[in-house]
């Protein structure tokens, strides 16, 4: 035997420490006769005699002392090694940057930020919420990983991670005629001032793909540039909408009313990268973290108008 592997190290120094067999095997939670074989076969391999038994102890032998000099200093190191790997285990002095487009933030982000918590809890998280318009620049400055966008980028940079397929649904407020009903066509929407988004803008053209696939214009009464402003708007009563279901993907959403389109249509939410970069392991668990719950809010059934129509039963 030329080398010493890392148990016969932990071996060497829990003898040495303790004195005796018994109580290195008790050190390392293993059985003595382990202990005894394995000392033995180490000092065989190796030539050299480690221990004297003096009353019953054993003692570093004179010849191995600038060995366990070493041991002790091997030892330290592999200790440290293990703390720096627990470190980074937990995710200490280490910045998970990323962005998100605002309805995707809008109740997505923190949900899967709560998740990528308890699993780093000393992570430092850095969440920016981006424009479209804005996330070519964050990536390819690499000032984050990953953006998570309700479209995908059209630039040869970029790659689009596709996540989850999810619906166009339609918001009113409460009390508005349309509420009480199971579901609602675009149709009817049009017939009600109707509050949009610019369909120049990439997630207005897929809200205004809802209507245009059915050969309808809807006329805004008023446009917001954010999910959240739409939400809002139609929250105090000023009109109807269409937008996706991450954006209203909380339980409980007082003064609004969300029904499902009785046309399909549906929207993509994409992890955005920067083409060529390596991620890290906190970047690829947070992607995991974000399909999950952008499927959940798929799959949570919460709609108000079932609500409506079960207390009418």
């Amino acid at each position: 035997m030329k080398e010493l592997t890392l148990r016969q190290i932990e071996v060497i120094r829990a003898v040495m420490i303790t004195g005796t067999i018994q109580g290195a095997a008790e050190l390392l939670g293993v059985s003595a006769p382990g202990i005894s074989r394995l000392l033995k076969h180490t000092e065989s391999g190796l030539g050299l005699r480690l221990f004297e038994r003096k009353a019953g102890v054993f003692v570093p032998a004179h010849e191995a002392r600038a060995i366990f000099a070493m041991l002790n200093q091997v030892h330290r190191q592999i200790e440290n090694l293990n703390s720096a790997v627990t470190a980074l285990r937990k995710g200490e002095e280490v910045t998970l940057a990323f962005a998100s487009a605002p309805s995707i933030a809008q109740f997505i982000a923190a949900r899967a930020i709560r998740a990528i918590r308890q699993r780093f809890p000393d992570l430092m998280i850095d969440l920016n919420i981006l424009k479209i318009e804005e996330t070519l620049d964050y990536l390819l400055l690499e000032q984050g990983e990953v953006v998570f966008m309700s479209s995908a980028l059209d630039n040869p940079a970029v790659e689009n991670l596709p996540l989850v397929t999810g619906r166009i649904v339609a918001i009113v407020p409460e009390g508005h005629p349309l509420a009480a009903q199971r579901d609602v066509s675009v149709h009817e929407l049009v017939g009600y001032p109707f509050i949009g988004m610019d369909p120049s803008d990439p997630y207005g053209a897929i809200l205004a793909r809802a209507f245009s696939d059915q050969g309808l214009v809807p006329r805004h009464t008023m446009r917001g540039r954010f999910a959240q402003t739409m939400v809002s708007l139609v929250r105090h009563g000023l009109g109807v909408a269409v937008i996706d279901e991450f954006s209203v993907a909380e339980v409980y959403m007082p003064g609004l009313v969300r029904l499902p389109l009785r046309e399909s249509a549906s929207i993509t939410a994409y992890a955005v990268l920067k083409k060529g970069r390596q991620i890290t392991s906190f970047a690829e668990f947070a992607i995991d973290r974000f399909r999950r719950e952008l499927a959940a809010a798929t799959a949570r059934q919460n709609w108000d108008a079932d609500r409506l129509l079960q207390g009418k039963n």
